[in-house]
């Protein structure tokens, strides 16, 4: 009543004033509702929480995902693949160690194969199993000094003979040379081209009585000194694990003590090639001894050969006689074998080491030198290739430019 009775004229500016104030009271009401509402409905969208494990709805999740990274897709997916990317280095790195691990079983069964494959073939061919086999297929060999392996032939008992008589030690002393001293002697023959036939059946029983030869899967031929060479060397190095391997022919006379001696300096040395070395000519005539068919690989007519060991004796180490194991499928064989074998190094880090002590004459030559101190490694006559007449003169260079016996086992090597 007290609002009527205010000063006159105020009742119209009152009405107004009523009229807008329930206008925005109700608008308020509707406002404050939908405000009411949108709370509400945001208060049933937050996580449940059940046995403490939060439980959201797929849409929600992926929402509070996006919000928890700063809604930056590209940073989620570099995270992805910077997970997958560790998974795939991982997986890479087992198969790259799984791979080396199954090469190097297969490159030792390969050795093993062709250990096996060795004996059976000798089963087959009727020739009995070297001991020398079974020796060089154990896991832990032998270390020996060197393998001296005397190139001999089929039509060559007399020879082999007189070198048994002379320079080369049998029976007890060859094994104790070996047992005290690392050092092997075998000589070195393949086979017949008709395998168990005359020829292999003579060399059987020649070995069943001396037990001094190392055969190899080889057919004998004087076109084939090249392969014999590399098969020599091939063979000995899976038998023997020797600091040097020496390949000698059956008509040269022999110092072994000084041989080893002369060896024996060298042996810090890495990759040696030891003997007399020499550069002689390329014969492109055919018909001639000595005849290069392949000639014109070493440029002009009259042209000479690299220089490399002369064929009657030379020596090499054993990271060299590997190579040649390793790679004999590949190396190149001329017609002369000493040049072969220096091609093969020729491309190589090798050391020549030219002692002409491995080439000394026939007496009076290596005699005289002996009297001076010099003592030869080997003996032999450049005219013959060897020593001519071995099987009637061999005693009488022994006895004359011999080391002596005594000398063989006082070597220091």
């Amino acid at each position: 009543m007290s609002f009527k009775n205010r000063g006159g004229g105020g009742g119209v500016e009152g009405n107004s004033k009523s009229f807008i104030s329930q206008k925005w009271t109700l608008f308020l009401c509707i406002a404050s509702f939908c405000a009411g509402m949108f709370f509400t409905a945001r208060m049933w969208t937050v996580p449940e929480t059940k046995g403490g494990i939060t439980r959201t709805t797929n849409v929600e999740a992926e929402r509070l995902n996006l919000v928890s990274e700063g809604c930056n897709t590209k940073f989620l997916q570099q995270k992805d693949v910077k997970f997958v990317s560790k998974d795939v280095i991982g997986e890479d790195s087992k198969t790259h160690h799984a791979l080396q691990t199954l090469d190097k079983t297969i490159s030792n069964l390969e050795m093993e194969l062709a250990v096996a494959k060795s004996a059976q073939e000798s089963i087959l061919s009727g020739a009995p199993i070297s001991e020398d086999i079974y020796k060089g297929d154990s896991p832990k060999k032998r270390k020996y000094f060197m393998v001296v392996g005397i190139n001999t032939a089929f039509s060559s008992r007399k020879r082999r003979d007189s070198v048994r008589a002379t320079w080369m030690p049998q029976g007890e002393k060859r094994k104790k040379l070996e047992e005290e001293k690392g050092i092997i002697m075998r000589f070195v023959i393949g086979h017949g081209a008709t395998l168990g036939g005359i020829l292999d059946r003579a060399i059987e029983a020649e070995d069943r009585k001396n037990g001094d030869f190392l055969r190899l899967d080889h057919v004998e031929g004087y076109l084939e000194l090249s392969a014999k060479t590399k098969t020599y060397f091939a063979t000995a190095v899976k038998l023997w694990d020797a600091e040097y391997y020496v390949k000698v022919d059956d008509d040269v006379h022999v110092n072994i003590g000084t041989l080893a001696e002369t060896l024996a300096r060298h042996r810090k040395k890495p990759r040696v090639y030891i003997g007399c070395m020499k550069s002689g000519p390329v014969l492109a005539q055919k018909g001639v001894r000595y005849h290069e068919p392949e000639y014109w690989k070493f440029g002009e007519t009259g042209n000479k050969y690299f220089r490399h060991a002369t064929g009657q004796i030379y020596a090499i180490s054993k990271d060299l006689a590997s190579y040649i194991s390793v790679n004999q499928h590949v190396l190149h064989k001329y017609a002369n074998e000493d040049v072969s074998l220096g091609a093969w190094f020729i491309g190589l880090d090798v050391q020549h080491i030219d002692d002409r002590r491995l080439c000394c004459g026939t007496p009076p030559d290596c005699e005289w030198k002996a009297q001076a101190g010099n003592v030869c490694v080997a003996s032999f006559d450049w005219t013959c290739s060897g020593i001519c007449r071995s099987v009637d003169r061999l005693k009488e260079v022994h006895r004359r430019c011999g080391e002596g016996e005594k000398a063989l086992w006082k070597a220091a090597i």
